[in-house]
């Protein structure tokens, strides 16, 4: 029984990746990152947000830039990240620089 309980859990996981991969902006590499840090689906991202998503990104990848802080915006809205309205970006460029290490 445990093991048709981990096999449909096996399934599950694989129906979700790649979910996120097509979203704008969102890659393999970022698409894991945001899975380990319990992040698997659209619908998480969209409630956590882009900027506590980046938050607990950096937590395991302390070189996360404002790049994909952007992306990870651009991703909820369903845009490329340079299609962002200046006032979005300049205040996530501003929660960028508050929280960088």
């Amino acid at each position: 029984m445990k093991l048709e309980k981990t096999g449909l859990c096996m399934v599950r996981r694989r129906q979700i990746m790649g979910e996120l991969a097509k979203l704008p902006n969102i890659g393999k590499v970022v698409e894991e990152q945001l899975n380990q840090v319990g992040i698997e689906t659209e619908e998480d991202l969209k409630a956590i947000g882009a900027k506590q998503a980046w938050l607990k990104i950096q937590e395991i990848d302390e070189s996360a830039c404002i790049h994909r802080l952007l992306a990870l915006e651009g991703a909820i809205r369903g845009v490329n990240k340079a299609a962002l309205p200046d006032e979005v970006k300049a205040d996530l460029k501003e929660f960028y620089q508050w929280h960088k290490k």
